[in-house]
């Protein structure tokens, strides 16, 4: 295995923890976030002196200089794989993707191969990320195989840990497009009376709750609160459909980015996304609010109406400000037509 050696010099009033003091005074070009550190450390990675340092608690002084070993990335075990994709931004760090509805984005168990990296590894060559010590594109954060819209993927080890910072503290700006059942409304005094929403100036709603694995259902995450992952999720009515409003095109957006946020949030407050088996179910509409075509469309729609529709980050390495938008794709679009069609469409 070839490594690759490097020498930090601990700077003064270094923090008490020497993952977070490695991660202060690390080279920025290293592109070693503290989780990468811990792994290297596991790994003995890491020497003080020529004395391993295993444990990211361990302590640590002004003038300490640590060594540490960086394996080279070694070749993915996945294969590339000629597959189409919609390119809305590209550079040498990173690329955005507009993801089709269908596609994984990384091979697993049950999807080992049509994936979004697959094709990344054919359609980006030799410019991959090796953060993690896998040459392979740095997959950041994920969107579901039947949800459609944006992703950002790192091209380069800076970029993959700018871009991870970014997701982990919360100021990528991401916004979706759905279409729920009822309409979220502040006047509905159901609504008003979940636990864990509230409204805020403007119609707009806010979900506040712990979300973690369901118990039972590990494809499932459940709503909670104590205990599991804080998330945030806010919601604004962009318009009701039906006579009287019987469903709704939602824009939604993230605070925090967890598991299946906006689809069990909608659920957990009455309102789940039309098409969405797993939190939802299909609801039983009126012919007589929605229309003939509008309940068909519904009824038939074949998965969670949900769309990444705007991508908002500091780009990790020129520190300009990148904003993207995708448009609806063509399923949902038909479907927002035929319920806006309404009892006499």
């Amino acid at each position: 295995m070839s490594l690759t050696q490097l020498s930090v010099t601990i700077q003064a009033d270094p923090p008490k923890r020497l993952d977070k003091a490695l991660s202060r005074d690390v080279p920025a070009e290293a592109s070693l976030s503290r989780t990468r550190l811990a792994k290297l450390m596991a790994d003995g990675m890491v020497t003080r002196a020529g004395e391993a340092l295993t444990d990211p608690k361990g302590r640590v002084a002004e003038g300490d200089v640590i060594d540490i070993q960086i394996p080279q990335a070694e070749d993915s075990h996945i294969g590339p794989e000629d597959i189409p994709l919609e390119v809305i931004y590209e550079d040498a760090d990173l690329i955005v993707i507009n993801k089709p509805v269908g596609m994984v984005v990384h091979p697993a168990p049950g999807t080992p191969s049509g994936t979004l990296v697959n094709a990344l590894l054919h359609h980006c060559g030799d410019t991959l990320s090796g953060v993690g010590g896998s040459k392979r594109p740095g997959i950041v954060h994920r969107i579901d195989k039947d949800t459609s819209g944006l992703l950002v993927v790192a091209k380069s080890d800076k970029a993959h840990h700018g871009l991870a910072t970014q997701f982990e503290k919360h100021t990528v700006e991401r916004y979706y497009q759905a279409v729920c059942y009822g309409v979220p409304d502040a006047n509905d005094p159901r609504v008003r009376g979940v636990k864990g929403v509230n409204f805020e100036t403007g119609n707009i709603m806010k979900i506040t709750t712990q979300l973690a694995r369901h118990k039972t259902d590990r494809q499932r995450q459940a709503v909670l609160f104590e205990g599991g992952r804080h998330a945030v999720t806010r919601v604004r009515i962009v318009e009701a459909f039906g006579n009287p409003e019987v469903a709704a095109l939602v824009e939604c957006w993230l605070e925090t980015g967890r598991t299946h946020q906006i689809r069990v949030h909608l659920a957990h407050a009455g309102h789940s996304l039309i098409g969405d088996q797993t939190y939802g179910g299909r609801r039983k509409l009126s012919e007589k609010t929605l229309g003939i075509r509008g309940v068909t469309a519904a009824k038939d729609f074949p998965r969670q109406a949900l769309h990444a529709a705007v991508l908002g980050f500091v780009h990790p390495v020129t520190g300009e400000e990148m904003r993207f938008e995708a448009p609806l794709p063509s399923d949902m679009t038909k479907l927002i037509e035929a319920m806006r069609a309404g009892p006499k469409g």
